[in-house]
């Protein structure tokens, strides 16, 4: 989650919870009451909740679609939030796996029960509120196989926490930049995979009726299930898009050092393709095994996107930075065709970079050229001339029409 720098914060606002429901019906901001009609009560529930199969290509609902949970329950789920079920604090709070134990109805014993993440909020932060309030907004309306899907929610007494289905495997910052024997290095296809399903839910939320920008787009908010598709997590800092008659939104400067676009970081307006911005920074990321942000690089060479673009557009060049993880197991053509896909998604200018749409074509072209194995000719079939010559190299197209034109952690953007 990031956090606000740049502009002049905003007034605090003591937040009780005598008032919570009138912040919440009262709130202007971009992130809840132009949701229309959804309002929050301790006492709803909304209706039952629908898996992401029936609808393969996503779907926005009318209301969030969410379970009200109880404090009760929660802490039973996560052992009263015991320190052992830790899963990792952000500055929303701090993050509990949990088993929902789900009774058969009418007996005592025990039925199918469910695994769950437990986001529980710092009740001190005002930051972490307006988060919870756009997590609920936001996320309990949208449902895409790419997205983490929010289960619910609980908001009693001082305490409010978001519900998670867990996702198994974590988070890509995890698999890209973490130590230890447990953590093994990504193949080659398993990250082709991770970009096309991240780059899928990103355009689901470009291309809704209502454009979402995500503002936070980073590895460590995409998860990873059992199977690693990807699942973007975490939307306290999403806003809705520009209307038709304007390019951009202004908004206060949130998200993360090394992943903002440069015209948000400079200007605090936002575009849609400011996501494509961190989407690429985190092409590079997989590509390289290199952090967007890392203060125990030599200085001039902190920010990655600030750098690494002379290497994206040269194959020999390409190669001297490519993930040493890899160990060399990867299609060198591959890997550069999403070279010069990052380096699109980099552009300087917010028009010049591609819409998600466009990434997901391109990605899925590379995939595509992977997998696709060659088809040996007969040596009957070639031309008496060419029956003994060496085979040519084929020729790509380019993933994208011509366009015109120390702790390691990034810090948060505040």
């Amino acid at each position: 989650m990031g956090i606000c720098w740049g502009s002049p914060a905003e007034s605090p606002t003591t937040i009780t919870t005598d008032h919570i429901s009138t912040v919440i019906s009262n709130k202007t901001s971009n992130t809840a009451s132009s949701l229309g009609s959804t309002n929050i009560s301790r006492n709803s529930l909304f209706s039952a909740s629908s898996g992401d199969e029936s609808y393969p290509n996503g779907q926005i609902l009318p209301h969030p679609n969410l379970r009200v949970f109880s404090l009760l329950e929660l802490k039973a789920a996560t052992k009263n939030f015991r320190p052992d079920t830790l899963l990792g604090e952000g500055g929303f709070g701090k993050v509990f796996k949990g088993w929902l134990d789900e009774r058969e109805k009418g007996q005592g014993r025990s039925g199918n029960g469910t695994v769950i993440a437990v986001k529980k909020l710092n009740s001190e932060s005002l930051q972490g509120f307006e988060e919870w309030q756009s997590e609920v907004n936001f996320l309990g309306r949208l449902s895409h196989p790419n997205l983490v899907k929010l289960l619910g929610y609980c908001w009693e007494e001082k305490e409010l926490l978001l519900v998670y289905d867990f996702v198994q495997k974590g988070s890509l910052e995890n698999h890209l930049f973490g130590r230890g024997a447990a953590v093994q290095p990504l193949p080659w296809d398993i990250r082709l995979k991770i970009a096309i399903g991240a780059a899928k839910g990103l355009a689901f939320l470009h291309t809704s009726e209502k454009q979402v920008i995500y503002r936070d787009f980073k590895a460590s908010n995409i998860l990873l299930d059992g199977s690693y598709n990807a699942k973007i997590a975490d939307f306290g800092l999403a806003k809705f898009g520009p209307s038709d008659s304007q390019s951009h939104v202004t908004t206060r400067v949130m998200g993360t050092y090394g992943y903002a676009a440069p015209e948000y970081v400079a200007t605090g307006h936002l575009y849609v393709k400011s996501d494509v911005y961190g989407f690429g920074v985190v092409l590079v990321e997989m590509l390289t095994g290199l952090r967007a942000h890392d203060t125990n690089r030599p200085s001039g060479r902190h920010n990655l996107a600030d750098w690494i673009q002379p290497y994206l557009c040269d194959k020999r060049k390409l190669k001297s930075v490519m993930d040493s993880g890899l160990d060399a197991k990867y299609p060198s053509k591959a890997a550069f065709r999403m070279a010069q896909l990052a380096l699109n998604c980099l552009g300087p200018e917010p028009k010049h970079r591609p819409s998600m749409k466009e990434v997901v074509e391109a990605l899925e072209r590379i995939e595509a050229a992977y997998e696709r194995p060659l088809e040996p000719r007969s040596h009957s079939d070639l031309p008496t001339n060419q029956r003994h010559s060496r085979q040519q190299p084929l020729q790509h197209r380019s993933v994208l029409h011509p366009r015109q034109g120390g702790n390691g952690y990034p810090p948060r953007l505040k």
